[in-house]
């Protein structure tokens, strides 16, 4: 035997591993997807619970319009501001009121 040729003993080997390395491979795949597919079920399940006030709302409202109820109160809260340009002793009053 010359170097760089196998014996058939090495490709039988050879062809065996690669068969077992592409069996464990799909398998791996297979509960990689099987784990994804609970993963989004899951995902899927949460998101439903979250938005069913959300959809029960949706369904009392018209179709055709937007409707508005509720009450306004309007308060208007003035406030005065002074400016002082300068301040003179003699401005100030005597006696507090």
């Amino acid at each position: 035997m010359q170097p760089g040729e196998s014996s058939l003993l090495t490709r039988i080997l050879a062809a065996l591993a690669g068969v077992i390395l592409l069996v464990v491979g799909v398998m791996f795949s297979l509960v990689l997807l099987a784990v994804l597919a609970v993963a989004g079920l899951v995902g899927l399940g949460w998101f439903w619970w979250k938005t069913r006030a959300l959809r029960k709302t949706m369904k009392q409202r018209p179709a055709d319009g937007h409707v508005i109820e509720g009450e306004a109160i309007v308060v208007e809260d003035i406030q005065t501001i002074r400016v002082v340009d300068s301040i003179n002793p003699a401005d100030k009053p005597d006696k507090p009121h």
